[in-house]
């Protein structure tokens, strides 16, 4: 484990708690309020009592310490090593995260020597310069309440202009890009817009809206239907994958299920591409919309595959 013991919920709480103490302004409910607050249930039983009792000779019986400060709890040299690697993410740079108190600390282990065989290979490309402009542009107007317009080239490869409300920034795992969910404000009211970062040529900051100003749409509910044989833990992983989306599983026989999954349609794109990655262990029974998706997904990930040997014979 990297982390200490330390850094668990009951060290942080009993530190919240000794916190107050130094600082004299500590009372015997406040205890139960901050573990109320940060601890789990049964910790109402156990710190208090140990504090009270004596058994943590932290606490006197008038809310005193006999600490002359604050605990603090620093972090360990592999801690921070690790906290460096996660930071040289080329994902999480796009955020700017600080560096401070790490600046002389090497990385636990390189990017490099990370290799993901589960997601498509042309992900987006973090260290383009206008990919990280474009994509500060947007954090910027999240936290600014702003308005953007912006520029992307569309499927069919046509330029299109678009002036939206930032909504959220949405990040695939299989796909390796992220997409921005916008709201677009029309006469037959708001809707969402939904673009690949990578499709974007500019984004530009317009004028500010009020907080709360623009409500987005109702969502869309859709249900998906398959039937999955129970091979590799594949049962398993079905429910790890789809762990936050309502669902329904019922069992045929040993080996295979019904899986009846509900989501949002703005959702339908990831929920495709993690259909597809499981292969012939889950089979699709309805809608049948969404069975014509994933042969239309298939046939263009053949017609790709033809493309890219017929470019290494060339070579």
């Amino acid at each position: 484990m990297l982390f200490n013991e330390i850094y668990s919920s009951y060290f942080n709480v009993v530190a919240d708690i000794l916190s107050r103490a130094c600082e004299g302004n500590l009372h015997e409910k406040d205890i139960n309020d901050i573990i109320t607050k940060k601890a789990f249930g049964e910790s109402v039983l156990n710190i208090p009592s140990a504090l009270k009792s004596q058994e943590w000779k932290l606490l006197s019986k008038d809310m005193e310490t006999p600490l002359l400060s604050s605990p603090t709890m620093p972090l360990t040299k592999l801690q921070k090593q690790w906290m460096k690697a996660l930071l040289e993410n080329p994902r999480i740079k796009l955020f700017n995260p600080s560096l401070q108190g790490l600046e002389d600390v090497e990385p636990l282990y390189k990017q490099e020597w990370i290799e993901y065989f589960d997601r498509y290979s042309d992900g987006d490309h973090y260290d383009d310069e206008r990919y990280i402009e474009n994509f500060q542009l947007i954090l910027q107007a999240f936290c600014e309440y702003r308005k953007i317009s912006v520029k992307f080239t569309g499927h069919t490869g046509q330029k299109i202009y678009r002036v939206c409300i930032p909504y959220k920034l949405e990040y695939s795992s299989k796909d390796d890009k992220f997409r921005l969910i916008g709201i677009v404000d029309s006469r037959g009211g708001n809707h969402f817009l939904t673009i690949n970062l990578s499709r974007l040529k500019t984004v530009k900051l317009l004028g500010q809206y009020p907080s709360g100003e623009y409500r987005p749409p109702e969502p869309v509910m859709r249900e998906l239907t398959v039937e999955l044989v129970n091979e590799r833990n594949c049962l398993e992983r079905f429910m790890l994958h789809f762990s936050h989306f309502e669902k329904e599983a019922e069992k045929l026989d040993n080996t295979h299920y019904l899986v009846r999954l509900k989501y949002e349609r703005d959702d339908e794109t990831e929920i495709l591409i993690r259909i597809i990655s499981f292969g012939a262990k889950v089979k699709v029974l309805s809608p049948d919309r969404f069975i014509s998706l994933i042969k239309e997904r298939l046939e263009k990930q053949e017609k790709l595959n033809v493309f890219l040997q017929d470019k290494q014979k060339e070579l």
